[in-house]
């Protein structure tokens, strides 16, 4: 039966990889180096911003490959922080992760999707929010289908995303800079390294869901922290390579004046079919991210489901395709609501963008806390890796969650008070079966 299956320890080192990379590997590299350069000094700290970046989702990634070996689990960081801080943490963690978390992080990456196909074939004024909710059901449909097919796909999208990365730095390097249309000079930076960080940090943003795969890794407790240190230096390699190609042809200068860069570097390559090239490009690497977002996302719907009796067949595992149906059904009919949201706003990526940062960065802070914790609370336990030069690189990791939490809440709209808002009417779900025996943790 449904209800008495658990998940299978299907997924190799490559499967891990081709997930964390394809995640992560998506839209943010196309947007965001301008708003990043408009915040250095020098071509050198450009570069710096980015390595530094790097550095510190290593530290992150080390931080989760101890957690997830010492605490293999579907449920991932709500595993975590049930294991650290108890049950009303847990239960919270995943209210925001279902209801603004995951859901949103899924319609903001399939806005962009949807403005890019837009381009490509016009489907109307709401076009962009069609082709997003089309994406959004197709690919919640193939994971339905089963976790074979899902992972199959995955590793298909993240190497032609890879590919097609690998596509645009190669035109960075051999496009005639005469054919870049000359740039208004700037004299100077708009802001400052800390904006710079956070929009480095946006774009790396997502490596943190490998956590979801170590329950369902081979031996995961010694293969997860190889899944998430090659999955970073995938990442790493590929982001300084392509903005090392935006700098070589386009200058700093130039670089703070393109909205697209990536356009620019593909015109002057390759004129017009570049430019729709890159609208290939960018769709592919959003499906990538969607495809990962929603298999990693529904597993913590499943673990919710499993301690909350109140919420039946969401804690489900389905057998036949290996998945947590109901969880996947759940996530997609949230996510598609969400599109439907945005779309009645002037930007639905940057609203997705608002309503879900500060949740996400509050609960990663408590995440980075929950190392220090459970080193503490359960010394003897069993650790197949532990963070080297401890406690110095988690702390590093902590102080960083909890100035991308402050910045999130300072530089974002309306969208994170909504956010914010979604969160606290959680509340409730914390006194739900309060006095009943809890089930065993899902595993």
């Amino acid at each position: 039966m449904a209800t008495e299956a658990k998940p299978l320890a299907s997924l190799s080192v490559l499967d891990g990889v081709a997930i964390m990379v394809g995640v992560v590997v998506g839209i943010g590299i196309f947007r965001t180096p301008p708003l990043v350069a408009a915040n250095v000094g020098s071509d050198a700290a450009f570069i710096i911003v980015w390595l530094v970046g790097g550095f510190a989702v290593f530290i992150g990634a080390l931080c989760y490959a101890e957690l997830a070996a010492s605490h293999p689990n579907v449920g991932g960081e709500y595993h975590f922080l049930r294991s650290a801080f108890g049950r009303n943490m847990a239960i919270l963690f995943a209210w925001a992760r279902c209801t603004v978390i995951q859901p949103g992080a899924i319609a903001a990456v399939a806005f962009v999707f949807g403005d890019y196909m837009q381009e490509i074939m016009s489907l109307g004024s709401y076009g962009g929010a069609i082709h997003a909710a089309i994406a959004v059901a197709l690919l919640t449909g193939l994971n339905v289908l089963g976790t074979p097919q899902s992972k199959t796909l995955q590793i298909a999208l993240t190497t032609l995303t890879l590919a097609a990365v690998g596509g645009v730095v190669v035109a960075g390097f051999v496009a005639d800079p005469a054919a870049i249309p000359p740039s208004e000079s700037s004299t100077g930076t708009t802001g400052a390294l800390g904006m710079a960080m956070v929009f480095v940090l946006l774009t790396y943003g997502g490596w943190n869901e490998a956590a979801y795969m170590s329950g369902e890794l081979r031996d995961a407790k010694r293969t997860m922290v190889r899944v998430l240190v090659y999955g970073t230096a995938v990442i790493v390699i590929a982001y300084t390579a392509v903005n090392l190609a935006f700098l070589g042809l386009l200058g700093l200068d130039g670089l703070r004046a393109a909205d697209a860069p990536a356009a620019v570097v593909m015109r002057a390559a390759a004129g017009e079919a570049g430019v729709f090239a890159l609208s290939l490009i960018v769709g592919l690497a959003s499906l990538s991210t969607i495809n990962g977002t929603i298999f990693t996302g529904a597993r913590a719907y499943y673990a919710l489901g499993r301690d909350m009796p109140q919420l039946p067949g969401v804690g489900d595992w389905d057998d036949r395709g290996d998945t947590p149906l109901n969880g996947l059904l759940v996530q997609g009919g949230l996510s598609l609501a969400l599109v439907a949201l945005g779309a009645a706003t002037r930007d639905g990526f940057q609203s997705m963008v608002d309503f879900t940062a500060p949740v996400f960065w509050l609960f990663m802070l408590f995440v980075s806390l929950s190392l220090f914790v459970l080193r503490r609370a359960e010394p003897d336990i069993e650790r197949p890796f532990k963070v080297p030069l401890y406690p110095v690189l988690p702390a590093l990791f902590t102080l960083m969650c909890a100035g991308l939490l402050y910045s999130s809440l300072v530089y974002t709209g309306v969208g994170a008070l909504m956010g914010v808002a979604v969160l606290i009417a959680g509340i409730p779900f914390l006194l739900i079966g309060r006095r009943q025996e809890l089930p065993k943790p899902a595993e």
